[in-house]
Formats: structure tokens, sequence, C-alpha cells
């Protein structure tokens, strides 16, 4: 095995969008465990959107990422040394590891997790924290009922394919909202939803709006929100009176100024729901949540796509895409 391993780790915070340069890639010595420790290799990295909430100094619902630290984010690996009694060699994990080749844990913030049915990176997207995130947001705020319509932008993404899915087997009309006529395919014939919308094709001189009205007819019930701006202002619009929404991201303001609501009376018109949620915060329903989505990912119920980029020096890039809706499902590096 290696002596030393690599990481990134946070250089400088952007200004506007997201830069190479506000990443460092150095090399490290692999510590030596204590007891109690293990070392863990991981294979997976997962990049998420809330990262770059995370690189500015500014007030958000979590710290931000400290400088010269390395990256937060999600990993699973595999045990390959162990002094702690519940941990064994081989074992598969997944954690918070954030940016680096390896990491060392005393036990806390990591779980094994079981791979005979269920592939290893898996449990960083559909049953893992963008599952959890897209069943906590459509059951416990928008509560769908047969027949509603249910909306999610960013619906070819790792939290929005799995709202999609999980609002069909609720019974309800699932309609996407997607960039591109390739994922709005994928939405609906692989994932099948309803109706996916292509905001692109609004950009070429289609009215958002009327695009949505067409892909509701009877109105919206609930709106899972993954984007923000011009696509929230043409969602409540549309919804029916006592709608629900479940305010997850805003993306579209991730790398710029935040993009006010054109008309904010909506939600009194309507007598809106709209609730934030951060999914981390309610960890005392990631059990129930977790056994429903792996049993729908075995069963093959829940289907999930990935983009994978090749090593952890591409993984700025791959997060710069991700920012720009350039990834297809969900954006994984693979370390190993």
């Amino acid at each position: 095995m290696s002596t030393t391993f690599q990481r990134i780790v946070l250089a400088s915070r952007p200004t506007g969008a997201v830069s190479p340069d506000n990443f460092r890639l150095e090399t490290a010595p692999i510590p030596e465990l204590t007891d109690g420790q293990v070392l863990v290799r991981n294979h997976y990295l997962s990049l998420d959107p809330y990262m770059r909430g995370r690189m500015n100094e500014s007030k958000s619902y979590a710290a931000p990422q400290p400088l010269d630290e390395v990256m937060v984010g999600g990993t699973v690996g595999e045990v390959v040394e162990s002094r702690h009694p519940k941990f064994a060699k081989g074992d598969s994990v997944v954690g918070m590891f954030g940016w680096q080749e390896y990491g060392v844990s005393d036990g806390t913030g990591i779980q094994k997790v079981d791979t005979s049915k269920i592939p290893l990176s898996a449990y960083l997207g559909p049953v893992g924290m963008p599952g959890v995130t897209a069943w906590y947001g459509l059951n416990q705020i928008i509560a769908p009922k047969a027949g509603e319509t249910v909306v999610v932008s960013a619906a070819s993404g790792a939290v929005g394919s799995v709202v999609g899915q999980l609002a069909k087997l609720a019974g309800c009309r699932a309609v996407g909202i997607a960039g591109g006529k390739e994922k709005c395919d994928y939405v609906v014939q692989e994932l099948g939803f309803d109706a996916c919308v292509d905001y692109k094709a609004a950009e070429d001189g289609k009215a958002l709006y009327s695009m949505i009205k067409e892909a509701t007819p009877d109105g919206v019930d609930g709106y899972f929100e993954n984007v923000g701006g011009e696509v929230l202002d043409a969602v409540l619009a549309r919804m029916n009176a006592f709608g629900r929404i479940a305010v997850c991201g805003m993306i579209a303001g991730y790398d710029g100024q935040p993009l006010p609501l054109k008309n904010p009376a909506l939600i009194l018109i309507s007598r809106l729901k709209v609730e934030g949620f951060i999914v981390s915060e309610h960890m005392e329903l990631w059990p129930q949540a977790l056994a429903e989505l792996g049993a729908g990912v075995a069963s093959g119920k829940i289907k999930y796509r990935e983009t994978i980029a090749q090593g952890l020096a591409s993984a700025p890039e791959a997060f710069m895409g991700l920012l720009k809706g350039k990834n297809f499902g969900k954006q994984l590096v693979k370390l190993i």
C-alpha cells in the first residue's frame, strides 16, 4: 500500500462562478492508526450543489468550508485497516471523508453498507443523501395524494429523479423540468414520468409558463424545488390552492446574485405552504427512508443514472460542470 495519498483543499473563496484556482491538489502521508480507529480507502466521492454554498463565507444553513482544509463531501469506500472492534478489513462503508483518497475515523460518522444487492456507488445517490432528500421533501412536506400533480425541477438529477419516481409510486402525475431533449426523454421514457418540460427550449423563444401549463392541465399540487429563478416563477403561477412547495435548492443563483421572486403574492393568493428543509436535520427519519429506497433500488422500482469523473484531480472540473447542469444523473468521482 502507498504511504501517501492525494486530497483537494479549498484554496480560496470564489467571487462569482467557481474556478479551478479555488482548489489545490495536495499530497499527504497516510496517517498511522491508533486504537479505535479505521483507515478507509475511498472508492467514490459525491459531488453535490450544496458544496457551492459552503465555499462562501456568508451566512448559510451550515458553517463555511474552512480554507486550506479538505473539501467537504460524501464518500463510499472500503476499510483497509482497522483497530476498531466494530469494523473489519474489507467492510464497505459510507462516510463524509471529503475530497480525498483516504480517510481515518474513530467509528463515528461512518456506516457499514451491504453491497450484495445494491452497488456501492448507489449509497451516494438514490440510497444515500440525495435519495433521502427526495423522500423527505416529497413525503413530509408535499405529502402527495393519489391523483395529484407533482412537479420537480432538475428532474434528471440525483434528487429530482427519485422525487418523480416516488411520486409515481404514490399514484400521482409526475412532471419533470430538465435541460435538453436527451434529459427529458430519459425522465419520461426510462424513469416513467408523465411529462417533462425542457427549459432550454424556453430559452430558444418558447414561453416556459406555456410549456409548464401544457404539461400540467389540472394545475400543480406539489412542487419540489431544486432550481429557483424563472423556473420557480413559472411553476408558482400554476400552483393550485393549498399547494405545497418543498424548497431543497436554488442552484440558479448559486454562482451569482440570488434571483428574487417576480410575484410573491401568489403564495398568499393560492394559500401555499412553502417550506425549506435540510435533510441532515431529520436524521430520525433516515432509517425508514433508506429502507424504502434500498428496497426500491434492489427491486428495480427505483432507477438511477450516474455521471462518473475519473480520478481525484478531475473533481474541480466535474463540480463546475455540475453547477452548470452538464451532469446526467448523480455526479460522482471514481477514486480507485
